[in-house]
């Protein structure tokens, strides 16, 4: 299934350009823009000193916290989370072949929120920081092997039937989620967590949130550079790519559990951000092409810009209040999603 726009194909080595560029400039005014204004030198002076060696001219306390402890770690998260989500969608639609596919598709995203829902409803969170996180990620891993077991038969898994598996689980796993949502009602302090969780963000995040998520940042990258070759011949079908001498299972699982560790990494730091997994990838698949060896990078680099984008609008439309980023990306996601699917239905009208 292919939603095609009519989108002039770029290069890609121009495309990587500019969106380094984009996220270089995001980077840079979420510095220092926010609820307290800052001078770009200050920021640029505390970075130095953090960053350079040598000796450095003295900086403020207040700024080294603002923009180091407060700021820096925020947007470098955004970054951290986006790629991680745009890559894991970028994945799992060309494991499906469908440019509808998102990460959540076999139940990850869910089982992610319903580890991190547990710990916030049974207090385990305010307990020990990792606990949120750890039953985050620990979720989204059990939903995959609880679907994969089910539609697998005898060491082969149909796609179609992975596919079923995970709506399914998607909708058990929201009953669950639902159900512990309620029990934390009269919680206050837990259900105002549960509530911002589930909007998502990276509001108050700091370092330590940063490294949670770098490792499974990266062996979800490495994973996924790996098998983009095997993704590229499974385009063409099963039986072509396994006649070429591709491992047709062995991607399969491989791509899965990539998938499901950046997801469940990034959701277990920030919470439910909507649609990048879906948007980022296939509007980088229009115009890049679906070759993964390009297009898996340049979906990683397009979500981080995304996301750090959308965290500075997040901070700056309503300042000094904050709307969640996941109400952000869904309001930029949704519409653009919406209209794919007419400008598809169009042309499917035409052709007929």
């Amino acid at each position: 299934m292919t939603i095609a726009l009519g989108v002039r194909r770029v290069g890609f080595w121009w495309y990587m350009t500019a969106g380094a560029a984009l996220l270089v400039t995001f980077a840079a005014v979420g510095l220092y823009r926010g609820s307290v204004p800052l001078d770009p030198a200050d920021v640029i002076a505390v970075l130095a000193r953090r960053l350079l060696p040598g000796e450095h001219g003295a900086v403020d306390p207040r700024v080294d916290t603002i923009v180091w402890s407060l700021r820096a770690p925020r947007v470098v998260l955004a970054a951290m989370v986006g790629g991680c989500l745009a890559l894991a969608g970028a994945q799992m639609q060309g494991l499906f072949r469908n440019p509808l596919a998102s990460p959540g598709i076999v139940g990850t995203s869910t089982g992610a929120a319903v580890g991190a829902v547990f710990a916030l409803t049974f207090g385990l969170a305010g307990a020990f920081l990792l606990a949120a996180p750890l039953l985050a990620v620990g979720g989204a891993l059990v939903s995959l092997l609880i679907v994969t077991r089910i539609a697998t038969r005898d060491g082969y898994t149909p796609v179609t039937t992975l596919l079923l598996a995970g709506v399914a689980l998607n909708a058990l796993l929201g009953a669950v989620n639902s159900w512990l949502i309620a029990r934390s009602w009269e919680q206050y302090e837990a259900a105002r967590q549960i509530a911002y969780w589930m909007m998502g963000g990276v509001t108050d995040r700091d370092w330590r949130h940063v490294g949670m998520l770098l490792p499974g940042m990266v062996v979800g990258c490495v994973v996924a550079a790996w098998f983009a070759r095997d993704l590229d011949l499974l385009l063409e079908g099963e039986e072509v790519a396994a006649s070429l001498g591709v491992d047709i299972e062995r991607t399969k699982r491989a791509v899965l559990w990539s998938a499901a560790i950046l997801t469940g990494s990034a959701v277990a730091v920030s919470g439910v951000v909507g649609f990048v997994g879906l948007v980022v990838p296939h509007l980088v698949r229009l115009l890049l092409g679906p070759v993964h060896r390009q297009l898996l990078p340049a979906a990683f680099l397009t979500g981080a810009w995304f996301v750090v984008g959308a965290d500075l609008l997040a901070r700056t439309l309503a300042a000094p209040r904050e709307v969640h980023l996941g109400v952000v990306t869904a309001f930029v996601g949704a519409p653009f999603f919406l209209y794919l699917l007419m400008r598809h239905e169009k042309e499917v009208a035409v052709s007929r």
